[in-house]
């Protein structure tokens, strides 16, 4: 069958639900759903120039590439590359022609740097090293089973601290996204960034259909966030937080490990059956809490990286 390369095609309903079908077949510890996928499409910063690709064989996308530059990096030239192909289309070219064509594409915008995250398996590894990638950091995705698993007992909030829904900012999210801002700084990665300004965040994060708001949790102090986790749900009994963090001057009080307790048994109540999470490999406080709360890892992936030309 004829193997072609395209753009995603936000508008048609077959792209954007083909998108996210084969990233939930090839990695299933991230959500995508097709509105995510059509947003992502219709409002990333337009100066990443985000590239949504799909590998299609016989008329059927069989796998999916997001490509964009890191704009918000304070070093320009650095290109992000995420290739999936379906479990059962490995092997037949589709992600050697995704890669040839995403590379391209970066080099005609000026990158030199491309960085992918490659699943932590012999093959997916030994594709990005003969394509000349090396190995840098790792990750993990963790799951925790809320249908047949037990959660710790709900805690109180100590004296002076709320906890909150990201619903109850509906009017003025601004803090939530003043705390996001803060505690993206100490996020650990390869590729620095600065912080969103407020309008990209809210089109990206307050507005992503992800993002729930009802377990999107705060532990308020004085009624400002200080802590949080934020609760990404797909509809189908799936459930993952893109972030956990707690404001510098209030770290060491364990609240947003309790802001992420309230969260999970909101999510529980709410019928979600299955939570991930991801942390660097070096990020021993986060892991523990993890563990603590009952995920257990499940996968892991590695950071690569190619000098283009």
């Amino acid at each position: 069958m004829t193997l072609i390369v395209r753009d995603v095609r936000p508008e048609v309903p077959a792209d954007t639900e083909g998108f996210a079908r084969v990233r939930r077949l090839a990695l299933p510890y991230i959500l995508s759903t097709p509105e995510s996928v059509r947003h992502s499409a219709l409002h990333t910063h337009p100066d990443a120039r985000y590239r949504p690709l799909v590998a299609e064989e016989g008329g059927e996308i069989v796998g999916a590439a997001q490509v964009l530059l890191a704009h918000d990096s304070g070093e320009p030239g650095q290109g992000l590359l995420n290739i999936h192909v379906r479990p059962d289309r490995a092997g037949r070219g589709a992600g050697t022609l995704l890669l040839r064509t995403a590379e391209e594409y970066l080099a005609s915008l000026g990158a030199t740097k491309v960085f992918s995250w490659v699943l932590d398996e012999p093959a997916d590894r030994a594709f990005a090293e003969r394509h000349g990638y090396r190995a840098s950091r790792s990750a993990y995705f963790l799951r925790l089973d809320l249908a047949g698993g037990g959660l710790p007992p709900l805690t109180p909030a100590p004296p002076g601290v709320e906890l909150r829904s990201a619903a109850e900012f509906a009017d003025d999210p601004r803090p939530l996204f003043e705390l996001d801002a803060e505690t993206l700084q100490d996020e650990p990665g390869d590729v620095g960034f600065e912080a969103p300004d407020y309008d990209d965040w809210l089109t990206s994060t307050w507005h992503d259909p992800l993002l729930n708001r009802e377990l999107t949790m705060a532990a308020c102090v004085d009624g400002r966030p200080v802590a949080f986790t934020a609760a990404c749900t797909d509809g189908g009994g799936r459930y993952s937080t893109s972030m956990t963090g707690t404001a510098r001057a209030h770290r060491g009080r364990g609240l947003a490990k309790l802001a992420k307790l309230h969260s999970l048994h909101r999510a529980r109540a709410a019928g979600v059956t299955d939570a991930f999470t991801g942390n660097d490999a070096g990020n021993d406080p986060m892991i523990a809490v993890n563990k603590w709360l009952g995920y257990e890892i499940c996968a892991a992936e590695v950071r690569h990286v190619r000098e283009l030309g």
